[in-house]
């Protein structure tokens, strides 16, 4: 009679003696592949502001159908250094800047110019460029030709190189080596963090290559994504997010390793049950965080909508490294990685005194606690008053440069518009009554034909503004233009430029807003209602959620009121802010409740709260330190929506961390008590440690 043998858990062949060396070698083997593979591959350049159907956006397709394209001036601005008048010998002496600027000129275009304010105070000179097919290949034209400009000023002048092509190219050259930087400040804070949670000068290594390998690997993933469906997203926003959230994967395995490590002598058979109990909460916390990226794929901004495909790819990988990667790591390496605090069988130091102390203070006060954290959120949520939503071309980059400089003595001297001339394109037998209609728009200085297509039948019309460049008076402007050039029969017009882009972009992201947060939320409360089985808790604690992502963003905007000086928030921030707090907070709440569910079923929902806190407490608390601190290592990009964003999720995660996981979300359980968990209720099942009987095999 044959005699059938039971199955080994998958968790105990990923981590037996055998196992776990094949499993490493089939992962390694699997990732070098895949390096090889997508090694070479390079996301689009691109960073379109407006969405693809939005005028400003056709208006740039028409555009691209004149002649010379790709030519684009470039605007040379001349002031005095005491800021006097110019005199006529420094007015003379700029024109012999002229033969300078032709050497940099597109072929058959001469460069123009001076031409001096009304004031005096400030002249321009214009040379038109061939531009490159990105901002970096324009940088190296604009490089010289401010290095010619700089050895031939007259003295006691300044001659700042600006316009359109130049801000480009301080745009590529402000990101020269940001990338890199963001890399080595993201590993410092993830290093220093893991060395200060373990304890220990060997263990915070292993996840740290097992998370390093995986966002390595996202990067070439995520740029052959980009380039085979032709995605536009932010890379730095991805390799945090991939550290981020393999640390805090990593961080809650480990937890459970070191907690289970206590219970067994065998190290291989304690990481496996430790990999069956943390599987479940871990994967919940992933596809939660991926299903609510993914909904940015319906969003109409191009770089919100690519940056949904994109991370979620970077979030796989980094669920695969901490599930397939760590554990084989840490089978081999075995019990003595904790060195110099192992943990041993028998242990009888109580997990998180601390923190069931506080729990147990939240429990037996829970209305006066809930009372004290829902206070705490409504104050920072004031800081909304007041937020304006919006960052002009120069506010939007955190490093002054020699464009934005020039741009701002171009606009005291100069029209404000003139920098940033708006664009209407009609069909050439109407181009006539486009400039008559243009023209008696309030606020227009001029408006005239700039040229027209081969076959003659597309008008481009330049028109000036008197009003600075993305204030409401300039965004007001385009709409009326728009209004006055649409109502002409057989024009066909219409108006774009970078105000223009502008006015789409805000629209785009308003809708994308309303769009993608209710979606958000939606995907949220599914999967909590699976995991807990519970139609109440899951309400409950997305209503939490919410209110901790609207305090946040609160906070956040009124922090960089106060501590930078930017009086609003870029126009993709909300939208990814929201977003980011209320998908990484549900990894907080599932961390814990799932946890609390478990407990419950032994204790009763009050008690397996308390002590649901008292062993997630503490590694909610460094995954929250570890995702707020890498989160704020995007300040170190130049782009202010970067440091805007990073600002809001790291104080977001914080007060989720310490007030809302440890104050508020026990409170409220407390209150509800089992009823919490209705129609369902914890099973007993749900906690209970492995049997023992397979430790010899595994070991």
């Amino acid at each position: 009679m044959a005699v059938s043998r039971t199955r080994r858990p998958f968790a105990d062949r990923l981590t037996s003696r055998g196992g776990a060396w094949v499993s490493l070698g089939l992962v390694l083997l699997i990732m070098v592949a895949l390096f090889g593979v997508f090694g070479s591959a390079k996301a689009p350049a691109r960073n379109d502001q407006a969405p693809a159907g939005a005028e400003s956006t056709r208006t740039s397709e028409l555009m691209a159908k004149f002649p010379n394209a790709d030519r684009q001036s470039v605007l040379v601005v001349a002031s005095r250094d005491d800021g006097a008048e110019l005199s006529e010998d420094e007015i003379e002496s700029l024109k012999d800047l002229l033969p300078v600027l032709d050497a940099h000129a597109d072929a058959d275009a001469e460069s123009t110019g001076p031409m001096v304010s009304d004031d005096g105070m400030a002249a321009v000179l214009i040379t038109p460029i061939k531009v490159g097919e990105t901002n970096t290949d324009t940088a190296a034209v604009i490089k010289e030709l401010r290095g010619d400009v700089a050895d031939h000023a007259p003295a006691g002048m300044s001659l700042l190189v600006t316009g359109g092509p130049a801000f480009g190219a301080d745009v590529a050259a402000s990101f020269e080596g940001a990338d890199f930087t963001l890399l080595l400040v993201t590993i410092l804070i993830v290093a220093i963090l893991l060395i200060v949670t373990y304890r220990s000068p060997v263990l915070w290594l292993i996840p740290l290559v097992a998370v390093g390998l995986a966002d390595g690997l996202a990067g070439r993933l995520t740029a052959a994504a980009g380039a085979a469906w032709d995605l536009q997203f932010d890379a730095g926003i991805i390799s945090v997010l991939v550290f981020g959230a393999g640390t805090n994967y990593a961080l809650l395995l480990i937890s459970r390793y070191r907690e289970e490590l206590q219970s067994t002598e065998h190290h291989r058979q304690a990481l496996s049950t430790a990999w069956r109990k943390t599987v479940p909460a871990i994967l919940a916390s992933n596809v939660t965080v991926v299903l609510a990226l993914l909904t940015l794929v319906l969003a109409v901004i191009p770089g919100t909508h690519g940056l949904g495909v994109s991370s979620a790819i970077g979030l796989l990988i980094a669920l695969g490294a901490v599930l397939f990667l760590l554990p084989p790591l840490l089978a081999v390496c075995g019990r003595k990685v904790f060195w110099p605090f192992v943990p041993k069988p028998g242990d009888t130091r109580r997990q998180g005194d601390a923190w069931r102390k506080i729990a147990s203070g939240v429990v037996q006060r829970p209305v006066a606690s809930l009372l004290a954290g829902i206070a705490l959120l409504a104050v920072m949520a004031t800081g909304l008053f007041g937020t304006s939503v919006g960052l002009d071309q120069i506010e939007k980059f955190r490093v002054q440069s020699e464009s934005a400089a020039g741009l701002e003595v171009l606009s005291d001297h100069f029209p404000p518009g003139e920098a940033q001339p708006i664009f209407i394109v009609a069909n050439s037998a109407e181009a006539d009554a486009v400039v008559a209609a243009a023209n008696d728009v309030e606020g227009v200085v001029r408006a005239h034909p700039a040229g027209t297509t081969d076959d003659e039948a597309l008008t481009k019309v330049m028109v000036t503004s008197e009003y600075a460049p993305s204030t409401e008076e300039s965004l007001n402007q385009i709409t009326e233009l728009r209004d006055a050039v649409h109502q002409l029969p057989g024009a066909d017009a219409v108006v774009g430029g970078a105000v223009a882009t502008d006015l789409d972009a805000r629209a785009g992201n308003q809708q994308d807003l309303w769009l993608i947060a209710p979606l958000v939320l939606a995907v949220s409360f599914l999967v909590l209602m699976i995991l807990l089985r519970s139609l109440i808790a899951p309400v409950l604690l997305l209503l939490v959620n919410l209110a901790s992502a609207v305090a946040a963003i609160g906070a956040g905007a009124w922090l960089s009121r106060v501590l930078f000086g930017q009086h609003a928030l870029d126009l993709q921030v909300p939208l990814l802010a929201f977003l980011f707090l209320v998908a990484l907070g549900i990894d907080y709440t599932i961390f814990l409740v799932h946890r609390a569910r478990a407990e419950s079923a032994i204790r009763g929902t009050r008690d397996g709260m308390v002590e649901a806190v008292a062993h997630t407490g503490s590694v909610i608390t460094s995954a929250g330190i570890v995702l707020a601190a890498v989160f704020a290592a995007l300040g170190v990009l130049p782009l202010v929506t970067l440091g805007q964003l990073g600002l809001i999720v790291g104080v977001g995660v914080i007060v989720d961390t310490l007030v809302v996981r440890t104050v508020i979300v026990p409170a409220i359980f407390t209150l509800e008590g089992d009823r919490i968990w209705w129609p369902g209720k914890p099973g007993r099942g749900e906690l209970t440690h492995e049997p023992r009987e397979r430790a010899a095999d595994a070991h």
